[in-house]
């Protein structure tokens, strides 16, 4: 029996593979150098381009490209009309920033518990927290996957309720043939280098509805306008521009758009190499009693952002962190997505509980996100799969 490398044994790679990193060639760099070399950095003629093919690509009618991802969820609940005395639900199984954004607004997050399965959030606990003060639903593309957005759709539209779509890490993913991106009243969508595509940071809101693109546009510049007929001051002159609302600097560059243009043409084969790794993860880790992947649902094709398996430290006998350490003495670096958002010390001091979300609490002890990019060769892949049956069969 192989001894793993934190006992004492020999490590699996001799150089460290991470859980996710960016893959960039020559077009991405000649595109980034073409911008370098024009009369434009920043808001110029590549933002427009860059939106006008996140629409096509997604079917959306409009799309607006901002700083980030965290940008794009504030913009949106901006949008959304969300103020002081709202509610939003939104899964606590995510980065911060699904939540933060309603508190940006002065809003009070409210955290309904996720499916068991697919891990994402659990329509029917959404309907469960529905109040007369909620105002929005965020619903997050857990991995990758798409939520269930046929029954989060209903729900909504039945309750009145905005349905912002946290699609940080399912850009290229379909839910029943239609793109993420323009099925939600608003889609954000996240850049950062671990994502499937990046521009280094970046984001987007997409939507079909001309007055929250309006309103977004607003919100990302300043709340400024230099449209004339938004004018309170009526003005012929060329230079003349009014804020109207109070908005914020969230643009992006033109070195991030055209980058990110670049990345756009590579998503369907990035896509097609994050799969390819997954099935060989299936295929692997399903003759180990004592790991459980993430359930796929038929509606969603899915473009993975991440891999997240559970260990069943009883089962396996190895504790998550345990088994967490291990891994990266094999010089396989794992992450974990996410700790539950409310308990972080910031929202503990707001007065949110452990233990509100069951399924959570539970889940969170278990999960493990494995090596997961375009870049990941076959023998990566084979050196992550190697590790898991060293650490589990030591312990079994």
């Amino acid at each position: 029996m192989e001894k793993p490398a934190i006992y004492g044994g020999i490590p699996i790679r001799e150089k460290k593979l991470y859980y996710g990193r960016q893959y960039i060639d020559e077009a991405d760099i000649e595109a980034v150098t073409t911008v370098l070399r024009s009369d434009w950095l920043t808001c110029g003629p590549q933002i427009a381009a860059l939106e006008d093919k996140l629409c096509h690509m997604t079917g959306a009618k409009y799309a607006i490209s901002c700083a980030n991802g965290t940008a794009a969820l504030h913009i949106a609940c901006l949008a959304a009309g969300v103020e002081i005395g709202d509610e939003v639900i939104t899964s606590p199984l995510t980065f911060a920033a699904s939540a933060n954004c309603a508190l940006y607004c002065g809003a009070t997050p409210i955290f309904a518990d996720i499916d068991m399965g697919t891990l994402a959030i659990d329509p029917e606990a959404v309907r469960a927290a529905i109040t007369t003060k909620t105002k929005a639903v965020i619903a997050v593309d857990y991995a990758g996957q798409s939520a269930a957005m046929d029954e989060l759709v209903s729900i909504c539209q039945q309750h009145g309720l905005i349905l912002i779509s946290d699609a940080a890490h399912s850009i290229g993913t379909k839910y029943k043939g239609k793109a993420v991106g323009s099925i939600a009243d608003m889609t954000t969508f996240s850049f950062h280098p671990v994502k499937s595509v990046t521009c280094g940071e970046g984001g987007a809101v997409l939507t079909n509805d001309e007055d929250y693109y309006r309103r977004l546009r607003l919100f990302r510049e300043h709340g400024i306008t230099r449209k004339a007929e938004l004018f309170e001051k009526p003005s012929t002159e060329s230079w003349y521009y009014e804020q109207i609302v109070l908005g914020y600097n969230y643009r992006l560059t033109d070195i991030q758009a055209v980058l990110l243009s670049s990345q756009l043409d590579k998503l369907e084969m990035f896509s097609n190499r994050r799969k390819e790794i997954i099935t060989r993860y299936r295929e692997a880790f399903r003759a180990i009693s004592g790991i459980t992947m993430q359930e796929e649902i038929a509606e969603s094709e899915t473009t993975s952002h991440l891999f997240v398996i559970r260990i069943d430290s009883e089962a396996l006998r190895i504790g998550r962190d345990e088994f967490i350490r291990a891994m990266a003495v094999e010089n396989i670096i794992c992450n974990l997505h996410y700790i539950p958002v409310y308990h972080h010390p910031y929202y503990q001091n707001l007065g949110y509980q452990y233990g509100l979300c069951p399924n959570v609490e539970r889940v969170f002890t278990e999960l493990v996100t494995l090596p997961l990019h375009y870049g990941m060769s076959d023998e990566d892949t084979e050196d992550v799969i190697h590790a898991v049956e060293k650490i589990v069969r030591y312990h079994s």
